[in-house]
């Protein structure tokens, strides 16, 4: 599957990122907002406003969701983004006030990025200012800036480049999307050929030695601590949707995740998944859900084939 989650009516994706620096932001926009869901699995999240969009809270919309490199700190993101929203009206209105709702997740970037490139609030608001229905830009853009796969030697070993990724489908008149920034510790297979295409380096840093190869070797200890790294994505549809339904999109999303990346929802990954519905065509949650993963699948795969090498990080082909 190919496409961009912009091919969904009512969304918008804008970048903004440092190479030099190697870390940065993605947003996606739907100003006139849309219903929200979030499905939070892995065991080391950094998200915002991820509680507001249960669906036993007050918070019917979203008019934004972030995607950042940058850990905790990217969470700065936020504020530039309410900052463009409200310039434009845009938000929930609160009294006198209008309050843009605006939810992200970041990813950890901070062993691979310079300091001076972590996401800000003027990153986000950057971000706003450079989003269009037609951005379809993929690998080391945005929040895939600064994005890697595979430290479970702690770098001892080498990793490859990561990235962002999305994709689109378009069945009769329900269009669904996805946009991925892949950021993990496991492995990477494209289930087309069955072939790894990222994941931990082995010694000579010249093939990928295999997740499964490293946890099961006698000599990896107990205690490794292994790093923190994480895939987040945003799954959008033209699908009218309630709360619940978009959280049961996103929920079946995650399987997407687990179908290509090896392991997952680790204790030091922050893996997240949000669902936006911007439309009022009915369709069956069950159908949406499974092409939702689908796509997301796709697009970290597209995520690794377009990434290119950066500070020194090799990218899939080198070892393809």
């Amino acid at each position: 599957m190919s496409g961009a989650i912009t091919d969904v009516p009512g969304i918008e994706v804008g970048h903004a990122q440092s190479l030099e620096g190697g870390s940065g932001c993605t947003v996606v926009l739907c100003r006139a907002g849309a219903v929200p869901g979030v499905a939070v699995q892995g065991g080391a999240p950094g998200t915002r406003e991820t509680d507001s969009l249960k669906a036993e809270n007050v918070v019917q919309v979203a008019h934004a969701v972030f995607l950042s490199g940058g850990s905790a700190f990217g969470i700065d993101c936020a504020g530039g983004i309410m900052h463009y929203l409200e310039e434009r009206g845009i938000g929930v209105r609160v009294g006198p006030a209008i309050v843009p709702i605006v939810p992200g997740a970041v990813i950890f970037d901070l062993a691979f990025a310079d300091r001076s490139a972590r996401p800000d609030a003027r990153t986000g608001y950057a971000a706003c200012e450079n989003a269009s229905r037609s951005e379809r830009r993929q690998g080391n853009v945005g929040a895939g800036t600064g994005a890697t796969i595979g430290r479970l030697k702690n770098n001892s070993c080498g990793m490859v480049k990561g990235g962002l990724g999305t994709a689109s489908l378009r069945v009769g008149e329900l269009v669904v999307g996805a946009i991925v920034a892949v950021n993990c510790n496991g492995d990477v297979t494209d289930p087309e050929t069955g072939r790894r295409i990222a994941g931990t380096l082995t010694e000579d840093r010249r093939a990928i030695a295999g997740a499964r190869a490293i946890l099961t070797d006698p000599m990896t200890p107990p205690n490794a601590e292994l790093p923190s790294n994480t895939t987040i994505a945003v799954i959008a549809t033209n699908a009218l949707l309630t709360k619940a339904s978009a959280a049961r999109i996103a929920i079946m999303s995650q399987g997407g995740i687990s179908r290509v990346v090896d392991p997952v929802y680790t204790m030091g990954d922050g893996d997240v998944c949000f669902c936006l519905g911007t439309g009022t065509l009915k369709a069956d949650t069950t159908q949406v859900g499974a092409i939702a993963a689908w796509l997301l699948s796709d697009a970290i795969v597209n995520a690794v084939k377009a990434a290119e090498p950066l500070r020194g990080v090799p990218c899939w082909r080198e070892f393809a």
